[in-house]
């Protein structure tokens, strides 16, 4: 089809411009231009910072599960704090300025998470900057700055807190702690979130390098409410390097009753743990992570890609936590930090492979929202538990009121469900699955029980939903909302049984007649009234891969050919990369390749190429687009399955020029699986 036709010219000239890669660990941005700039993550899984185009600036720093009301949509946001790793410079007495410099790089370091930042200001010096949200300390981050004076000169480094305009009764303090061993400059801001319902604060701190009494005279200067700074003047001789660090912690009354005194403390503790001992433990924590990983040999760029997708997952989540994942990650106010079916379907499968302890936070976040699911059940005249489409904070529905998501895109209690039964599988932890795993599956299923509609034999209807194809509102007997919701009631059978306890028979009666509809040429419809319009986004394809629900082989092709021509080009980035699995499925690696370099190419924007939501998109970073292309890598080229107990490897092919794929660190073995042409 014409539309084929376009899809694979775009592939090629995408694939033409693109520069292979020659270190798969890092990515580099040279042709930096501020009007069009999309910025990288630094995260931890709790703090986000985004880069910015400015030198020695970021854009934005969040914090992750803590939300708030203000500006966007009447639902809650998350929280954009204060901006705490800032910096100026100036140079003999002359702020410096993107005028000013030349050679302008930004290079991320994925292997230990890592922004290094160089430029050089004329013939007077050079200056290298790194910047890290430290993994083993999640509310700190740490500055490191290396200026080296090509000739004499005076240089006044500065370090800046801003706050941005919503927050409210923003307050700056300055205090320096002598010890007759050390003296500790603090400089922090604390303020209250738009509604005044959230304290936030930050704090930050120098380290320097020189003995107790040797280092530099600090000078605090208030500018206005939003914004102080920290300041000293050094001398410097040709060639000589002057370097220090800037630790700077932040956190909420989300986190701590006072965040005030504990963003200080931390920065107190950051302060003497020092700079080698502080990169040493987040090196080491990342190092922890990076075991799970995914090399092609015989290709850098696809590696270094690869990479950036698990380096962006790994980023925004964090073992030990209930903090879930939003489809743009902590890179911003994307989405509103909301979390959707993003997260357990898309997200979710990577991790639970690569990171179960990770994905079991996702989990833990939902558990501890099963009340107030159990309360939007009750509401809609449901038992059992319904999760909201969108959830924040507290587990209510948090779409905006226009949008026909939050009543009606039903599928996502369904989502939750098809993830804590997966959990179980890879993990076999009996406690979990009674302490948390059960008590979620069982509401979820009576929920399912009371919201079909039982109109006789295979006629046992779920009506009157938004789709997984969102196009598609208010619609009876979508096929992968009745898919999930089928899985769901057999995974809470399963599960009941698995702990020696009745299960409820109405449950897998009801999975019995929930219908998976088709037209008369056997397709898979997408739902009652479907007709072959053009979709969103892979609904009925979905049957397939994750869920498991369609295996047969002539099914998948058949409704494969049938959708593939009718998804829009609009559309989010993940639809394609379940096609790329599917094609996998039936033996065909080359469409398979094309469609996977499809799926995540055409979205890339400058200068490091972080993944939009649909090509030509300007809301980066699009996680929920990285979970479907590491699904394509791992389930798709790499043959992994979630099986009753635990990953297998089934058949795999990968593309022409991959020599050779190793996957590493998988399920809770941490197993190694190579794939070989």
């Amino acid at each position: 089809m014409k539309k084929d036709l376009i899809f694979l010219l775009i592939i090629q000239i995408t694939l033409g411009l693109t520069i292979q890669a020659q270190d798969p660990w890092m990515r580099e941005a040279t042709d930096i231009d501020p009007n069009n700039y999309y910025g990288v993550t630094m995260a931890n899984g709790v703090m986000g910072i985004v880069s910015s185009a400015e030198p020695m600036k970021v854009s934005d720093v969040v914090l992750n599960g803590t939300y708030d009301y203000y500006q966007r949509g009447r639902v809650s946001n998350i929280l954009k704090t204060f901006n705490h790793v800032n910096m100026n410079l100036d140079i003999d007495r002359h702020r410096i300025g993107p005028n000013d410099i030349q050679n302008y790089q930004q290079v991320l370091n994925m292997k230990e998470a890592m922004l290094e930042t160089r430029f050089d200001v004329g013939k007077k010096a050079s200056v290298k900057t790194q910047l890290m949200a430290l993994r083993h300390l999640p509310y700190t981050a740490m500055i490191t700055v290396e200026i080296k004076a090509k000739q004499a000169i005076e240089i006044t480094p500065m370090s800046v807190i801003e706050a941005p305009n919503h927050l409210n009764d923003v307050r700056n303090y300055y205090a320096e702690i002598d010890r007759p061993h050390v003296k500790i400059p603090l400089m922090t801001s604390v303020g209250l979130s738009p509604s005044g319902r959230i304290k936030v604060a930050a704090s930050n701190s120098f380290i320097f390098e020189e003995d107790h009494g040797n280092e530099p005279t600090l000078i605090h200067e208030d500018w206005d409410y939003n914004m102080h700074l920290t300041k000293f003047h050094k001398k410097l001789r040709a060639g000589e390097t002057y370097s220090f660090t800037i630790v700077a912690s932040a956190c909420s009354s989300e986190q701590y009753e006072d965040p005030h005194n504990e963003a200080e403390r931390l920065s107190i503790y950051a302060m003497l743990e020092g700079k080698d001992n502080l990169l040493r433990k987040h090196k080491e924590a990342w190092d922890m992570l990076w075991r799970s990983n995914v090399t092609v040999e015989g290709d850098n760029q696809i590696t270094q890609d690869i990479r950036f997708a698990i380096y962006h997952l790994y980023s925004f989540a964090r073992a030990g936590t209930s903090y879930s994942l939003s489809p743009m990650g902590l890179s911003g106010l994307g989405y509103n930090g909301h979390v959707f079916w993003d997260t357990e379907m898309w997200m979710y499968p990577p991790l639970l492979m690569l990171q179960p302890d990770i994905a079991k936070s996702l989990l833990e976040y939902r558990f501890e929202r099963l009340d107030a699911a159990k309360q939007n059940a009750f509401a809609h005249g449901y038992k059992g538990a319904m999760y909201p489409w969108e959830s924040a904070g507290d587990g209510s529905e948090d779409t905006p009121v226009w949008a026909l998501t939050g009543p009606f895109e039903h599928h996502i209690t369904g989502c939750i469900g098809w993830a804590f039964w997966k959990y179980f599988e890879v993990t076999q932890d009996m406690d979990w699955l009674e302490e948390r795993g059960y008590p979620v599956l069982k509401e979820i299923a009576d929920y399912w029980a009371s919201r079909v509609e039982r109109n006789g034999p295979n006629k046992y209807d779920i009506n009157n939903v938004v789709a997984a194809d969102e196009w598609a509102e208010n619609v009876d007997n979508n096929a992968f909302t009745n898919a999930v919701a089928i899985l769901s009631l057999q995974y809470a059978t399963k599960a009941a049984e698995t702990l020696g306890k009745t299960a409820d028979p109405d449950w897998n009666h009801v999975a019995e007649n929930i219908p998976i509809l088709r037209f008369e040429n056997g397709v898979t419809r997408e739902h009652t009234t479907y007709n072959g319009e053009e979709i969103k986004q892979a609904d009925v394809n979905l049957l397939v891969h994750p869920l498991g629900l369609i295996t047969d082989k002539e099914q998948i092709e058949k409704d494969l050919k049938y959708y593939e021509p009718l998804m829009s080009p609009t559309g989010p980035a993940m639809g394609s990369a379940i096609l790329s699995i599917l094609y996998n499925r039936l033996g065909d690696a080359e469409k398979a390749s094309d469609v996977f370099a499809y799926s995540y190419k055409r979205n890339e924007v400058p200068p490091f190429g972080v993944i939009s939501e649909a090509a030509g998109g300007t809301n980066p970073y699009f996680a929920t687009g990285a979970g479907g292309m590491l699904q394509a890598v791992l389930q798709g080229f790499g043959g992994l399955q979630f099986a009753e107990d635990g990953i297998i490897q089934e058949s795999s092919s990968i593309p022409a020029g991959w020599r050779k794929m190793t996957i590493s660190g998988i399920g809770k073995e941490g197993e190694t699986f190579t794939i070989e042409k």
